[in-house]
């Protein structure tokens, strides 16, 4: 688990330090926008009162608070579910990215009543119109991450424990 609680640790403070730097400390917030490797990467403040993409965006207080629930429950959820198992390191690391990556959303709500996004990446001639954050980021990679490497047969009547050599009757 203590793996599982310095990813969430340091995935936490990289989105706020990142948050503070650059929307404050760069005061992207009066700014707007600052091309860094355009059109690769491009700091453009956004703040985003909804879900990925701007969904579910309600100006409302109800919305703001039902999504820090929703966060809050899911992470508790995953710290649990990952406390009661014994997990490898690759899902430990997927499960507290994912739980960094909520809080750091949660924080953001509470502090500004909205996530602040401003990171804007596109290529190739297609303009992404969107922004998000480091946050963001490790919140799809953590649930990646957890899909990817949390499978494997469940044990239970379908599927008994693997027996070793030692386990076996010789005939």
């Amino acid at each position: 688990m203590r793996i599982a609680l310095l990813a969430a640790a340091l995935t936490l403070a990289a989105d706020q330090v990142s948050k503070v730097l650059i929307v404050h400390g760069l005061d992207l917030r009066n700014r707007g926008e600052i091309d860094v490797l355009p059109p690769f990467l491009n700091f453009r403040m956004a703040w985003n009162r909804g879900i990925n993409f701007g969904l579910f965006t309600g100006e409302g207080d109800l919305t703001r608070w039902l999504l820090i629930a929703v966060a809050l429950v899911i992470s508790a959820w995953v710290w649990l579910w990952v406390r009661r198992t014994t997990p490898s390191a690759l899902v430990q690391v997927s499960a507290g990215i994912l739980i960094g990556g909520a809080l750091g959303n949660v924080i953001d709500r509470l502090a500004y009543g909205a996530v602040a996004d401003f990171l804007n990446m596109s290529c190739c001639g297609i303009e992404n119109p969107f922004a998000f954050n480091i946050a963001d980021i490790a919140i799809f990679a953590g649930a990646f991450g957890l899909v990817l490497f949390a499978g494997g047969p469940a044990r239970g009547a379908g599927n008994p424990p693997k027996r070793g050599k030692r386990d076996r009757k010789t005939p």
